[in-house]
């Protein structure tokens, strides 16, 4: 693994693309370092993150949502909010939040990776999601030329 490489991506794509201000086009994002091949008993581990204050029980629940594969038939929690998912791609889904505290929403965007899961969170609707998801394909793109 070549954190080095991870951790100085991470802090270039962030430093432009995660904020609170109206310029970025996510306001949080996480990256867990994550095997869907490992066995369960190893926990996955919080990578990096910004804007958010994630807990390694948060990450365990939501890794666990994953590995359960029912996205179609169950929500997940991060942060304070509770997720659906509203639409699965290949390498990524894609969820709204039924807790919203924003009128225009809240939405979420999981990619997995070789080895990461990738969460971006923003606030909303259609645009707002179109802007996140180029954000998270620039850094998904990035982990990618490394096999990563």
């Amino acid at each position: 693994m070549e954190w080095g490489f991870v951790h100085k991506a991470w802090e270039k794509w962030t430093s432009i693309n995660v904020g609170s201000s109206t310029g970025e086009p996510l306001k949080s994002a996480l990256l867990i370092n994550y095997d869907p091949n490992a066995p369960s008993r190893l926990l996955s581990i919080i990578a990096e993150q910004e804007g958010i204050n994630a807990t390694p029980t948060e990450v365990s629940q939501f890794v666990d949502f994953v590995r359960r594969n029912k996205l179609q038939s169950e929500n997940f929690t991060i942060g304070q909010n509770q997720y659906v998912v509203t639409s699965i791609h290949e390498n990524c889904f894609c969820a709204r939040s039924v807790t919203a505290s924003e009128p225009a929403g809240e939405g979420a965007i999981i990619m997995h990776t070789s080895a990461f899961l990738f969460v971006a969170l923003y606030d909303g609707s259609i645009g707002a999601a179109s802007r996140a998801m180029v954000a998270v394909d620039q850094f998904a793109w990035q982990l990618g030329r490394r096999n990563l």
